[in-house]
């Protein structure tokens, strides 16, 4: 009879361990929120967990710095397949007093890196060096990123911010069914690319509801918790990251990990109909081809034509159309190459750009410009948040591919980025897409290639009135340029501005992709001008906020398990 309360007294202490960290939060039954009205502060994230452990942070008194910070770590742990702390992205903030700032946190190449290091014997690109396997990484942003955004803006000591993931990766968390699926479809690549075998390797199957836990994860973020930056650069999961890559035959160094920094940067800025949009400058393209766009379709009124009007689509496909022929040629890392950034964002140079534009018919890539878009995977992830004294936050951060490299550091527990293949492994040579590559991105040691990564916030009044972003790899920027017409020059409610279909132009290939459920009849007039259409799957995953003088409305993608949440 003494054992029965025993246990029950265990239990009720494990379970308060649990909640207290994390106020109540259940990772064994939740559910997504697709849209909410509040009044103080919100957040949309691409996990019902990470928005749950964000709201709280802000209801805590954390800044949206803050709630951004525990989001990214919370990812980490429950959505494995793009959260992350073995990647690297970008931070744009919108703070009350009127700062705008942006932190680069992309991943670089390695010391050891060369320009030809993915070519075969024959010269010939070989893109499986590039995507699987430890040759394939760069050097991890992602923690440094979190770090300099703490230092400078955060509220909230950071071992507040770090401990609800910590408890997710030892305890466990009950999987989603698309995270089930994913898990279940890259078992053979798990096998094939890692010595030590990971948690994420099942001898059966995975199903929505198990439990994952990750103790070698919660191992790291605890030496991160407890000893800063330098817990991931530099000691104990530094050395498990130089042992993976000798397995492995990576080329990152200690002295990479060490040299590793963050960098603040001046976000784009610049007007659109009288609204000012700040985003991310380069190495993400997003800022400027999104500058671009904005700036060739405001001499055009497009708000008489209508949403999805073949007037309207037509137009924009070909203004996506101009403007990725611009981002292949002249893109890259501004610390290595010149890019005429001034001139490509002028209003002559966009007036030019428009000046062969047909409204009859469509203009053949072929007669735009060389180049094209890098390839790009899409498993990126998304996360916006603004809280209760007008401090906005638009983050967008990534592996690249689905699971990265397919590698787990051992022992360690997360995934390591692929992101050498966003390189052009042979400028001037086409991929295994059909996209040629250009001098500009091309490898080079301490490099940071060139993404689509388009995290944006847009003001009214010079206060955050849109904070929105997506994944989506190459059709990361179109989807932002949509979503951001839709609503201020089509006046779309934010949640059809996310979850309508919508379409792709990228210059090469001469294609306009579209989702299920785009107008059939447009389809079959713009067919008669010359343009070739091919559905695919979703098109982003955007998470949209919308501040008004009375209420917050967030809005998560129905594309997945996203969620938003606040107060």
């Amino acid at each position: 009879m003494k054992l029965i309360p025993l246990i029950l007294v265990v239990l009720l202490a494990v379970s308060c361990n649990y909640m207290g960290s994390s106020q109540g939060i259940n990772p064994y039954h939740y559910s997504s929120v697709k849209r909410i009205t509040v009044k103080h502060g919100a957040i949309a994230t691409a996990n019902p967990l990470a928005s749950e452990i964000g709201a709280m942070i802000l209801k805590r008194g954390g800044n949206a710095v803050d709630a951004a910070i525990a989001a990214q770590f919370a990812l980490a742990v429950v959505y494995p397949a793009a959260g992350n702390i073995g990647g690297g992205g970008f931070m744009v903030i919108h703070l009350n007093d009127g700062k705008n700032t942006a932190i680069d946190f992309r991943e670089e190449a390695p010391g050891k890196a060369t320009r030809d290091m993915y070519l075969d014997k024959n010269g010939n690109a070989d893109p499986q060096l590039s995507r699987n396997g430890d040759l394939s990484v760069g050097v991890p942003g992602t923690v440094a990123g979190i770090f300099l955004a703490h230092k400078e803006y955060g509220r909230l000591p950071m071992k507040e911010l770090i401990q609800p993931a910590i408890d997710l990766a030892e305890k466990g968390y009950a999987i989603t069914a698309t995270e089930a699926r994913w898990l279940n479809g890259s078992q053979s690549d798990f096998k094939k690319y890692n010595t030590v075998m990971p948690v994420f390797v099942n001898p059966g199957r995975w199903h929505a509801g198990d439990t994952l836990i990750q103790k070698d994860l919660a191992r790291t973020l605890e030496l991160i918790r407890d000893k800063g930056e330098s817990g991931f650069y530099e000691g104990e999961t530094a050395q498990k990251i130089i042992a993976e890559m000798q397995r492995g035959n990576g080329i990152i160094t200690l002295l990479d990990l060490k040299n590793y920094r963050a960098k603040e940067r001046k976000p784009a800025i610049f007007d659109y109909k009288g609204y000012t949009v700040e985003t991310m400058p380069l190495p993400s393209s997003g800022g400027v081809v999104l500058q671009q766009m904005l700036g060739m379709l405001q001499n055009y009124p497009v708000d008489q034509y209508g949403f999805e009007s073949v007037k309207s689509v037509q137009l924009m496909t070909e203004i996506e159309r101009r403007a990725y022929a611009d981002r292949a040629q002249y893109l890259g890392d501004p610390d290595f190459v010149k890019v005429p950034v001034k001139e490509l964002v002028s209003e002559s140079y966009l007036k030019q750009r428009m000046a062969d534009y047909n409204p009859d018919r469509a203009t053949p890539s072929d007669s735009i410009g060389a180049g094209a878009v890098p390839s790009e995977s899409e498993e990126t992830t998304h996360l916006s948040v603004v809280d209760d004294s007008g401090n906005a936050v638009s983050v967008t951060y990534t592996l690249n591919n689905l699971y990265g490299s397919q590698v787990v550091v051992g022992h360690a527990g997360f995934f390591l980025n692929d992101e050498m293949d966003d390189f052009s492994a042979k400028p001037g040579d086409p991929n295994m897409f059909g996209l040629l590559g250009t001098e500009a991105n091309s490898i080079a040691p301490g490099k940071r290639m060139l993404s689509s990564m388009t995290p944006t916030i847009v003001l009214k009044d010079n206060k955050p009135y849109l904070v929105l972003g997506t994944p989506g790899g190459a059709t990361i920027i179109t989807s932002v340029f949509q979503t951001v017409v839709d609503i201020l020059d089509f006046k779309m409610d934010i949640n059809d501005a996310v979850n309508k279909p919508k379409f792709h132009e990228q210059w090469n290939p001469d294609v306009v992709y579209i989702e299920k459920g785009f107008p059939d009849s447009v389809k079959r007039a713009m067919v008669k001008m010359g343009y070739t259409f091919q559905e695919r799957g979703s098109i982003g995953r955007a998470e949209v906020i919308k501040i008004t003088k009375d209420s917050i409305e967030a809005v998560a993608d129905d594309r997945g398990d996203d969620s938003a949440d606040g107060y």
